[in-house]
């Protein structure tokens, strides 16, 4: 009879999407070595050695014969240093120095320093998701990262400090450590709206962009608030529910952003690249396993493109998808990952590259020529999919003076919340108007209402996605009014926020 094979599982995670690997170690008679397989990379190779140290420092065995480490299924590829705990558990157990059926009966996933020491790994969280995902009852992980593993309901934690609590929890000399999840961190007061002097009809739109989860672009000269609007409409939103700001927050821990000691935040992220970023930084990419990027970190949030047309046409254009189908699918030569991306785009943009177009107070100095090479940037289908255009004045000085009349942030989050409510009564499952069917939409609008929209927008060219679109935003302003029935003043309310951009304005 050969001698016995030790069985730890652990997690591969492709994106968010988790995988089961089967760490299987087996001794037999040879020269002592290591040997890993099942296409293991450099961090999974490397483990081999960090391993040894761990055991060895703890007054642990290390075999002196050849131990075969197998990591299945094969043609899996096989990243990070999350496999450095399952890879030393089945070793002990392939030894005999913990019980087999002990190790079996648990999934394993962590880093190993030399001390013997297990430390969290970036995305520990996803991972801990994952685990339960693919049934796991018990879980060998960090004490350091149990708190955030805590908020992944029905799961029994088994955290270890160090290599040697693992020997003693699996042999039942100890028992497992009390764990508390960690805090939820609820929502901070950010900048008021009521700050913002004039541009009613900016606010109305910030207003509809939070309630139905509307794309927003806004154009006007410097100074004239378009910064200041985008910074306050975070503040509108709602607060996620535990399941949503668990999937935040394992986008975040995916890409190295979290720590394992942070509360989980219920407050709608939100992000704001410079306009230098690369295509690889806005939507996501990298060599190997792509990672997420800036539109997936903003998911269920708020994504702010401040000079949208300082951004090359190419990664501009490279939001198409993201905005349209609420994910990013990135396919590289060894995997294919997608991210979900529902966000809420609020861009901001100058109307010509000196951006004093149309400003009364000083002289536009661009020729024609280098002004439509600067419009050119934001193509007509990445435009026909930004819902409300508004193109801002400067502001009348007298607005500057006195106290300032708008409608603090407050006031409007209450409107935006009750709309939510009564979108996601209608569609079910919290979907906001954005993403509403063409059909449900239609059922619920006036005959007269659809063929003043088919009219209006046939009047600029408008296309069939922003006849959709356009009745989406008509949808959010009437859900703002609590009218069950999209009426035409409805319709041309939403219509009149398509007009500035395809009149020439950025």
């Amino acid at each position: 009879m050969g001698r016995p094979l030790a069985i730890v599982r652990g997690v591969a995670l492709l994106g968010l999407t988790a995988r089961e690997v089967r760490v299987e170690a087996a001794s037999s008679p040879g020269l002592p070595l290591l040997r890993l397989v099942g296409l293991p990379d450099a961090a999974v190779r490397e483990a081999g050695d960090r391993v040894r140290t761990a055991i060895t420092r703890h007054g642990l065995r290390w075999p002196g014969e050849r131990i075969v480490v197998n990591l299945a299924p094969a043609d899996l590829p096989k990243a990070g240093s999350a496999f450095d705990l399952p890879l030393a558990v089945a070793i002990l157990a392939a030894t005999g120095q913990v019980p087999i059926a002990a190790a079996a009966a648990c999934w394993a996933c962590g880093e190993l320093g030399l001390d013997g020491s297990v430390r969290p790994v970036a995305g520990q969280l996803p991972l801990v998701a994952g685990a339960r995902q693919l049934g796991a009852e018990r879980l060998l992980l960090p004490a350091a990262a149990a708190s955030e593993a805590a908020l992944v309901e029905g799961l029994e934690l088994l955290p270890v400090a160090d290599i040697g609590e693992v020997v003693e929890l699996l042999g039942g000399r100890c028992a497992p450590r009390v764990v508390e999840p960690l805090p939820r961190q609820a929502g901070v007061t950010g900048p008021d709206l009521a700050e913002v002097r004039g541009q009613p009809v900016a606010r109305r739109a910030v207003e509809l962009a939070a309630a139905g989860g509307h794309h927003l672009l806004l154009s006007g000269p410097p100074g004239c608030g378009k910064s200041m609007l985008a910074a306050r409409l975070p503040g509108l939103l709602p607060q996620l529910t535990t399941d949503e700001a668990l999937e935040v927050a394992a986008l975040h821990s995916l890409a190295g952003l979290r720590s394992p000691e942070q509360p989980l935040d219920l407050r709608p992220p939100l992000r704001s690249p410079h306009q230098v970023v690369s295509a690889a930084a806005l939507v996501g990419g990298g060599s190997g396993v792509p990672r997420p990027g800036e539109v997936s970190l903003a998911h269920r949030g708020v994504l702010t493109l401040d000079e949208l047309l300082e951004v090359p046409r190419a990664v501009l254009d490279a939001l198409r998808q993201p905005l349209e189908q609420g994910e990013v699918v990135l396919t590289r030569s060894r995997a294919r990952v997608s991210y979900p991306a529902k966000v809420l785009l609020v861009a901001a943009t100058n109307p010509c590259p000196c951006g004093y177009l149309g400003d009364p107070r000083r002289a536009c100095s661009c020729r024609p020529d280098r002004i439509e090479r600067y419009r050119a940037r934001l193509s007509g289908p990445l435009l026909d999919r930004l819902d409300l255009q508004v193109s801002l004045r400067p502001l009348d000085p007298d607005a500057l003076v006195g106290a300032a009349s708008g409608e603090a942030s407050s006031v409007v989050a209450t409107r935006v919340a009750d709309a939510r409510q009564r979108a996601a009564a209608r569609w079910g499952g919290g979907t906001l108007n954005r993403d509403a069917d063409p059909q449900g939409l239609r059922h619920a609008t006036d005959r007269r209402a659809l063929a003043r929209l088919a009219g209006a927008l046939h009047g600029v060219g408008g296309s069939a996605r922003a006849f959709d679109r356009t009745l989406r935003v008509a949808r959010t302003i009437a859900d703002l009014g609590d009218d069950e029935v999209v009426r035409t003043v409805h319709v041309e309310e939403a219509v009149a926020y398509r007009l500035p951009a395809t009149r020439g304005a950025a």
